[in-house]
């Protein structure tokens, strides 16, 4: 997504309010503080709303026009803040919890960068530690859902409409308008859509073991035909012996 631009960045909160996967984010880190990598942090909500808990917070975006959204936030300063994509971020910091919320799994494009990005997740994760991120489930017809979609965001004179441009059995691409009084602003996305077992076998292959796979934000357990999430739950290979 373009989220480079500082524009587009300025309104990604009005688009995307305050939910349910962030109060499960939350409730998963616990009322004990630890240490949290979230990657993909965006505008840095999930990662404020930690640190306003007493959790040790690194946030982690591609995006620099993204990441001076989230430095205005209260408790910000409580946040280490980097500029990196998930795939390459290195540090010789190990975490209790490992987070990509937001759906951004799915701009990982391809079965390298998902690696890349599950990679980046183990090397990180403390002994005992946990990475917990969601993707959408593939089998909800998520383009005619989408398709022509239009709406006024909240607070705001701004028309949010949707137009899917490409669609097929794994990816879908479309491009996202902003009407504003005095402009509009375009945006162009593209999305993976893989399946449970992919990322599983994905999972696997990058040394990691799936502990629970969700289908809702209430840990209701994933039905393949009706959940609309996937939400995996991983750890090491270690924990397990």
């Amino acid at each position: 997504m373009d989220y480079l631009d500082a524009k587009i960045a300025a309104l990604y909160d009005l688009a995307n309010p305050v939910g349910e996967d962030a109060r499960f984010y939350l409730s998963l880190a616990g009322q004990q503080p630890c240490s949290v990598l979230d990657l993909g942090c965006g505008t840095g909500t999930l990662c404020c709303a930690l640190a306003k808990r007493g959790h040790r917070v690194t946030g982690v975006d591609p995006a620099a026009a993204m990441l001076a959204v989230a430095r205005t936030k209260p408790d910000s300063k409580h946040v280490e803040w980097v500029e990196s994509s998930a795939q390459s971020y290195r540090s010789s910091q190990r975490f209790d919890l490992v987070t990509m919320s937001g759906h951004v799994f799915q701009v990982l494009l391809s079965d390298a960068d998902a690696l890349a990005g599950l990679d980046t997740m183990r090397r990180h994760l403390n002994h005992r530690g946990r990475v917990i991120f969601d993707t959408r489930n593939p089998c909800i017809n998520w383009a005619a859902e989408w398709e022509a979609r239009s709406r006024t965001l909240p607070g705001a004179q701004i028309v949010e409409t949707l137009r899917i441009t490409s669609a097929d059995a794994e990816f879908i691409s479309f491009e996202t308008s902003y009407r504003l009084p005095d402009t509009t602003l375009i945006t162009s996305s593209t999305l993976r859509f893989p399946s449970r077992q992919h990322f599983e076998n994905l999972i696997e292959r990058s040394g990691l073991v799936v502990h629970h796979v969700f289908g809702n934000w209430d840990s209701s357990p994933f039905d393949s035909a009706s959940s609309r999430e996937i939400i995996f739950v991983a750890g090491t290979k270690q924990q397990d012996s």
